[in-house]
């Protein structure tokens, strides 16, 4: 399969590692140095494309490859805001995509076993419920699509939920007890932590992911390019790896 590389910084590099040694071939690296003179036809040597870039440059990236007819794989979080119209100008073209917070298979683990535990707990009002996420200094958005990806799944199954709201670990708290915090740091050197915690006046209970480097997303980015190669439509991770 012929790759096509948005974005050659740490993830690039990591992904054009995972890919060669899967057999596959990387036909373009775009990154800032060369972004601006890509056109739609440019990206006819590709069979898919991979975009880890940032929020910014996330849409016109993905819009690009929509035009030029190519599939995509997103791993820049950070622009879901706009994903109505991303999903629709899909459909217009009759693209391809797939969009995830997170393309580790043990993050996309964690994501349904925290949706099956936040039924549990919702007979349990005692506990109450925080998402907590640390990443490397680097990271543009925050809270992380990881944890926000967590956030949803606890307040689509959790009752005395309304919503949610960002807190610096380094800020005083804020109280509202409706809204689930999602607690965020950032610290030289981190692939990425992320933890829900059920804490009551008489015991805790959490589930967790540590990514100890970040060959575990890029991985999981190649994957899905196989996954989405030979498709159209909008597919997210769930999709890919079922759990």
């Amino acid at each position: 399969m012929k790759i096509i590389l948005f974005g050659y910084g740490k993830m690039g590099h990591i992904i054009e590692e995972v890919a060669l040694s899967r057999g596959h071939e990387i036909v373009m690296k775009i990154d800032v140095e060369n972004r601006d003179t890509i056109k739609p036809g440019d990206l006819k040597t590709g069979d898919v494309a991979i975009e880890f870039t940032a929020p910014a440059s996330a849409i016109a990236n993905i819009s690009l490859c929509l035009e030029a007819g190519v599939p995509v794989v997103v791993g820049t979080t950070g622009w879901y805001e706009q994903l109505d119209s991303v999903k629709q100008l899909a459909d217009e073209k009759d693209g391809s995509l797939v969009y995830a917070s997170n393309y580790s298979v043990g993050v996309n683990m964690l994501f349904a076993m925290n949706k099956i535990l936040a039924k549990w707990m919702n007979s349990y009002p005692d506990y109450n419920v925080e998402v907590e996420e640390v990443h490397h200094t680097q990271k543009l958005d925050s809270p992380s699509g990881t944890a926000i990806t967590l956030a949803d799944g606890i307040i689509e199954n959790i009752d005395r939920k309304k919503g949610w709201q960002k807190q610096d670990i380094n800020l005083p708290k804020a109280i509202d007890n409706e809204l689930l915090k999602i607690v965020f740091d950032r610290k030289d050197g981190v692939p990425g932590i992320h933890k829900v915690k059920y804490t009551s006046e008489i015991d805790e209970i959490q589930i967790s992911h540590e990514a100890f480097n970040r060959k575990g997303f890029a991985f999981g980015a190649v994957i899905a390019s196989e996954f989405i190669k030979d498709k159209k439509g909008v597919y997210t991770a769930s999709d890919i790896f079922g759990f």
